[in-house]
C-alpha cells in the first residue's frame, strides 16, 4: 500500500493490493426499498431535526500540515504542487536538503492531546456538534485506516486513534460528532492515474475513497459527514449517490446522519442534506434550503500557523455578529480552530471559543432551535436581526443606541405583548410606535451590570 515516502510502491502492485483489500471493506447494498442512488431520491430525504436545532458547531483542522504550521493547511500542495517560491524558501531555510513531506509525519506527535479537555472546551463554547478532520487532501488519516498503510495516526506520529478518542469524549457530553473527509488526495498515485485517464477510471475511488467512507461510518457512527475535495470531478466519478444511498438506507446511522453538499463538482449548493456552497458562504437573503457557514478564527488559514499575529484573529464581536446573522437567515455557524502538532489548542483560540460560550449562556434561547422570523433584518439598518421560537420573537441588536431607545419597526404589538432583555429579569418599558412598530426603553445600567458586552437580545412575546 502507499505511503508518501522516498520508495513508493509501484502503481501496479499498489493497485492489486488496494483493490483486493478494499473489496472486503465495502458492504453490500440492500436496496429493496428506500432511497435510490440518484439525486431526486436522495434530496427528498428530510433533514434530521437535530442539525437545524444545533445552530453552532466547532470545526477542527488537524493533521500533518500542523507540523510545518506555516502558510496554510495546503502546505504540501503550495510547496510541491504549485512550487510557490515562498514555500520553497521556507523549506530550504528551515529543513535539510532532501526533506520530504512524509518526514513531517513522525513529528505529528499529538503528545499533549487530551480529548476530554477538548470536549470540555467545546461544550463550554456552547457548541452542539464538533467536526474533526479525519483526512485532509494530504491523505494522512487520523484513524487506523486499513487502506492508508504507514500514513495514518496509528502507524506514524501519535500512534493513537485520534478520531475514536475524541468521539468517545464528545459523546460522554451528549454532543454530536461530525467527520470531515476529503474525497481526493493530491499526490496519491492512483488518483493521479485516474486524473491522467480523464477520470474515466475509478481506481482511487474503489481502492481508497469509498472503503474509507464505509469504514468511518461503520467504525465511528458519525452524526455528520462533512465531505470535501470534490471539485475536480463529478459525483459519478466519486460514486457519491451509491454511497449516500447505502448511508440513508442501510448504515448504522441511517436515521440520524446529516451530510453536506460537496459530493462532486456539480453538487455544491445543489445537492446534499444541507448546503455549504463555498467556504465562508454568506447569503444575502433567506435561502430556501438548510445551509451552514463555515469560517475560521484565523482569517487566513484553517490549520494552525506558527506565524499568525493578532490582526489575523477575528474579534469576539465579529464572531458573534456572524453567528447572529447566520442563524437569523436559517443557517448553522461552524467555527474552526487549528490545534498544534502536539494537540494543544492555543490560548487565543480557547479565549474566542469561551467568549462565544459566555454569550450563548445568556442569549442561547434566541439561537438554539430557533427559526427565521417573517423579517430577518430590520429595514434600513444592519444592526438588528430577528429569530423566533413559538410565540416569541427575538430582536438581537448589534449596536447599543446612544439615547438608550431601540426603535423596532417590524414587530406589531398586541394587547398581550411583553418585552424583556435576555439576562435581565425585569420587563422593559415600551410603547407602540405611533408610526409603526415598538419603541423599547433599554435598561439604564452600569456597563458592568449588562450581561454581555455586545449583541443584546430583546425578547418579544405575542407580537405580529
Amino acid at each position: 500500500m502507499w505511503a508518501p515516502g522516498p520508495r513508493p510502491w509501484p502503481v501496479g502492485a499498489l493497485l492489486l493490493l488496494l483493490l483486493f483489500g478494499a473489496a472486503e471493506l465495502v458492504p453490500r447494498v440492500r436496496r429493496e426499498s428506500g432511497y435510490t442512488p440518484d439525486w431526486p431520491s436522495l434530496d427528498s430525504r428530510p433533514l434530521p431535526s437535530w442539525f437545524d436545532e444545533a445552530k453552532f458547531g466547532v470545526f477542527v483542522h488537524w493533521g500533518v500540515f500542523s507540523v510545518p504550521a506555516w502558510g496554510s493547511e495546503w502546505f504540501w500542495w503550495y510547496w510541491k504542487g504549485e512550487g510557490r517560491p515562498e514555500f520553497q524558501r521556507f523549506m530550504s531555510d528551515n529543513y535539510p536538503p532532501g526533506f520530504s513531506y512524509a518526514d513531517f509525519g513522525p513529528q505529528f506527535t499529538a503528545r499533549f492531546f487530551q480529548p476530554e479537555q477538548w470536549a470540555g472546551l467545546f461544550q463550554a463554547a456552547g457548541a452542539k456538534y464538533v467536526v474533526l478532520t479525519t483526512k485532509h487532501h494530504e491523505g494522512f488519516t487520523n484513524w487506523p485506516s486499513p487502506v492508508s498503510w504507514n500514513w495514518n495516526s496509528n502507524d506514524v506520529g501519535p500512534h493513537r486513534d485520534l478520531v475514536g478518542e475524541l468521539g468517545t469524549a464528545l459523546r460522554k457530553r451528549s454532543m454530536r460528532y461530525g467527520l470531515y473527509h476529503s474525497l481526493l488526495e493530491w499526490f496519491h498515485p492512483l488518483y493521479l492515474l485516474d486524473k491522467k485517464n480523464g477520470f474515466k477510471t475509478q481506481y482511487f475511488v474503489r481502492a481508497k475513497t469509498l472503503p474509507e467512507l464505509y469504514d468511518l461510518v461503520i467504525s465511528y457512527k458519525p452524526d455528520l459527514i462533512w465531505s470535501d475535495g470534490e471539485w475536480e470531478c463529478s459525483d459519478t466519478y466519486w460514486n457519491s449517490t451509491e454511497f449516500l444511498s447505502w448511508l440513508y438506507n442501510d448504515s448504522p446511522v441511517k436515521d440520524e446522519v446529516v451530510v453536506n453538499d460537496r459530493w462532486g463538482k456539480n453538487c455544491s449548493c445543489h445537492h446534499g442534506g444541507y448546503y455549504n456552497c463555498q467556504d465562508k458562504y454568506t447569503p444575502q437573503s433567506l435561502p430556501d434550503h438548510k445551509w451552514e457557514m463555515c469560517t475560521s478564527i484565523d482569517k487566513f488559514s484553517w490549520g494552525y500557523r506558527r506565524d499568525m499575529v493578532m490582526s489575523d484573529i477575528k474579534e469576539e464581536s465579529e464572531i458573534i455578529s456572524e453567528l447572529v446573522q447566520t442563524v437569523s437567515l436559517g443557517g448553522n455557524y461552524l467555527l474552526n480552530i487549528g490545534p498544534t502538532k502536539d494537540g494543544l489548542i492555543v490560548p487565543i483560540f480557547q479565549e474566542r471559543l469561551l467568549a462565544v460560550g459566555k454569550w450563548l449562556s445568556v442569549n442561547g434561547e434566541a439561537i438554539y432551535a430557533s427559526k427565521p422570523w417573517r423579517v430577518q433584518i430590520e429595514k434600513n439598518t444592519t444592526s438588528v436581526w430577528y429569530t423566533s421560537k413559538e410565540s416569541a420573537v427575538y430582536a438581537i441588536f448589534l449596536q447599543w443606541p446612544a439615547n438608550g431607545v431601540l426603535n423596532l419597526k417590524s414587530p406589531i404589538s398586541t394587547s398581550t405583548t411583553t418585552v424583556m432583555m435576555l439576562g435581565i429579569q425585569e420587563d422593559l418599558k415600551w410603547s407602540p410606535d405611533p408610526d409603526k412598530g415598538i419603541i423599547v426603553h433599554l435598561p439604564q445600567l452600569l456597563p458592568s451590570a449588562i450581561p454581555v458586552q455586545f449583541a443584546w437580545t430583546i425578547k418579544l412575546t405575542d407580537v405580529k
